[in-house]
């Protein structure tokens, strides 16, 4: 009896024309191997033979198969899902870090739960212990959490930390420190000596690093800083310290995010100041919205997206190893444009649209639009 008289293939070719959707036994039978060789293709590629994996994968996708992720669980343990934790998802800065996160989670056979803490260190809390029985592990990005809590809650189940050195947990990091030092640089270099930081919230290691890395800079530049905060980190937040700023006598600022120097620049505008004139302005972030105010903003990019896809790689390279102190740190740059521009003091000569040089050995980026 010929291949195509066999029962099992005439029955497979029915089951295609009827519309039946196909099983793991028709992608085996279509590829050539064992069934345990289509299970392991999807459970745990790297253990397949790449040409074997090819020819399975390319059955499996003519055939339109698609696994039983219940059935996967209960043979490998895994549930095939990510937690991803934010702490504001109206906040512009972090959809693409869950788009490009989600993009990666899915070429690897996974899919995302996002969640939001409303920057609620309780609620952050409730929703790892929540999250913790339907996922593989949970990516925290920009956690409000105390480390002793994010390191107890890592027993519970595997965490990548974004945005936060934590010793002893894998970590995805955006050099905001050397964002901070490029635009304290940049605004001494133009001639302003009394510089104001708009600190972000209280028990973000963001806003810490962006402040000691601020004050260092600001010592070397013999420039004099102003703290004001903490704060909200939202374009409110911004706009309700402008009568501070206005007060303190700083003739620049840089901001713990871009919603907050946009909002700031808002209230700046309303009590008649004008940007760069009387007041240059820096963010941090770059958001697409930073490209649209007028003045356009000066700001520090973070690479949110890139941050995104190396905490999904962590997690699924790290995720069972308690013990890993894995990091990953991302370099971020100056975007100078139109909210920055010459202080008061007379002896800089510095042009903005210079492309200024950091010092030796430093990794420092400069763009002028």
């Amino acid at each position: 009896m010929g291949p195509q008289s066999d029962p099992d293939h005439i029955i497979h070719r029915y089951r295609r024309k009827a519309g039946v959707p196909a099983t793991i036994r028709d992608v085996a039978r279509e590829s050539g191997v064992h069934i345990s060789t289509v299970s392991r293709t999807f459970s745990a590629p790297h253990l397949v033979n790449p040409e074997t994996r090819t020819r399975v994968l390319a059955c499996a996708e003519q055939l339109g198969y698609r696994p039983n992720r219940a059935a996967r669980a209960l043979i490998t343990g895994r549930t095939y899902n990510i937690g991803l934790i934010v702490a504001d998802i109206a906040n512009p800065f972090f959809p693409p870090l869950i788009k490009a996160a989600e993009s990666q989670a899915r070429q690897r056979d996974y899919h995302i739960f996002v969640a939001d803490s409303n920057e609620d260190a309780a609620v952050e809390e409730d929703l790892v212990r929540a999250l913790a029985k339907q996922v593989d592990g949970i990516l925290l990005v920009s956690p409000r959490m105390s480390n002793s809590l994010i390191e107890l809650l890592s027993r519970e189940v595997p965490l990548v930390v974004v945005n936060r050195q934590i010793a002893g947990l894998p970590t995805v990091v955006m050099d905001v420190a050397q964002g901070a030092r490029l635009a304290v640089e940049h605004l001494a270099g133009l001639g302003h000596r009394a510089i104001g930081l708009i600190a972000g919230p209280r028990g973000s290691w963001t806003s810490r690093e962006i402040r000691r890395s601020a004050a260092i800079s600001a010592r070397a530049a013999a420039a004099d800083l102003t703290v004001i905060g903490p704060n909200p980190p939202t374009e409110p937040g911004g706009a309700a310290v402008a009568e501070q700023v206005l007060r303190s006598g700083v003739t620049a600022v840089l901001a713990y995010n871009d919603l907050m120097a946009i909002g700031l620049i808002g209230a700046l505008h309303a009590a008649g100041a004008r940007i760069p004139q009387d007041i240059s302005v820096v963010g941090i972030d770059d958001i697409a919205l930073s490209r649209l105010i007028h003045p356009k903003l000066t700001t520090v990019a973070t690479p949110a997206a890139a941050a995104g896809r190396a905490a999904v790689d962590m997690l699924l390279a790290h995720g069972d190893d308690r013990r890993t102190t894995a990091q990953v740190s991302l370099q971020t740059a100056l975007v100078i444009r139109d909210s920055t521009g010459p202080g008061p003091d007379p002896h800089s000569h510095a042009d903005p649209g210079d492309v200024v040089a950091s010092a030796p050995g430093a990794v420092a980026s400069y763009a002028k639009e």
